[in-house]
């Protein structure tokens, strides 16, 4: 097994250094009238960089974090797997191969393959999901608080945008087969069956935790008091009653 690269690194810059070091003591001996020397000017740097060195001399090189997903969910992720218990079948998932199931509200199904489903991408920063949209069907107004999105088609015609922030203005498109679009992270955004056939798309993320808050279900699909709702959202209460009555809302 090779020398690890930090090692490597460390020993030359511990080699350069050295050199500098004995330069400018000999320059300083042949030369005393230079002043003020080098060696005093680099005295402060040298030795940060050597507090940094042996700060981190022993700092263990991961490759991975398997999730255990035994262990608690935290904020932070799942804890890491002991690398003794790790497997192939870690990094592999399966469960983007199935149609999801269309037959709700919306007429749409997401199938994720985040952190707690899909234990190889804990840690890693990505992940990715299956969108299945029947004919009418649409995923609603909503964000993903922890990562930026990028959806490609597959099949069908999918109308998708989103909102900025600043400015609130729209940005939406119709997508058909191969066609890609970005979601940046956080933003207002929807996706819709274009067409008159199913649609299928997958998505990738920039988290392997990305979060989803649906706007309609954050609103009428809980027990917000209907007088909140329509105070600030200018809806009546009759709509707001409505809402909450298909979403399974109370209060």
């Amino acid at each position: 097994m090779g020398m690890p690269l930090k090692m490597k690194l460390q020993i030359k810059i511990h080699t350069i250094l050295s050199y500098i070091i004995v330069s400018e003591v000999l320059t300083s001996c042949l030369y005393p009238k230079i002043e003020p020397s080098f060696l005093e000017k680099m005295i402060l740097p040298i030795l940060l960089i050597f507090s940094l060195l042996s700060s981190t001399s022993n700092a263990a090189v991961q490759d991975f974090c398997v999730a255990d997903l035994a262990s608690p969910d935290t904020p932070s992720g799942f804890a890491c797997k002991k690398p003794a218990a790790v497997t192939v079948n870690d990094f592999v998932f399966s469960g983007l191969g199935a149609g999801g199931n269309t037959s709700n509200i919306i007429k749409a199904a997401v199938t994720p393959a985040f952190a707690d489903k899909f234990a190889g991408v804990n840690g890693l920063g990505i992940s990715m999901a299956r969108l299945d949209l029947a004919v009418g069907g649409v995923i609603p107004m909503h964000t993903h608080p922890g990562g930026s999105e990028v959806l490609v088609v597959i099949s069908g015609s999918i109308c998708a945008g989103f909102i900025s922030s600043s400015d609130n203005k729209v940005y939406f498109k119709s997508l058909k087969k191969g066609d890609i679009m970005v979601f940046p992270r956080g933003l207002l955004h929807f996706q819709i069956n274009a067409g008159g056939t199913p649609a299928l798309a997958f998505v990738s993320f920039s988290s392997e935790r990305p979060g989803l808050q649906i706007l309609d279900f954050a609103l009428f699909a809980n027990d917000l008091p209907s007088e909140i709702i329509e105070m600030t959202t200018f809806l009546d209460d009759a709509q707001v009653k409505k809402l909450k009555g298909v979403l399974g809302g109370t209060g």
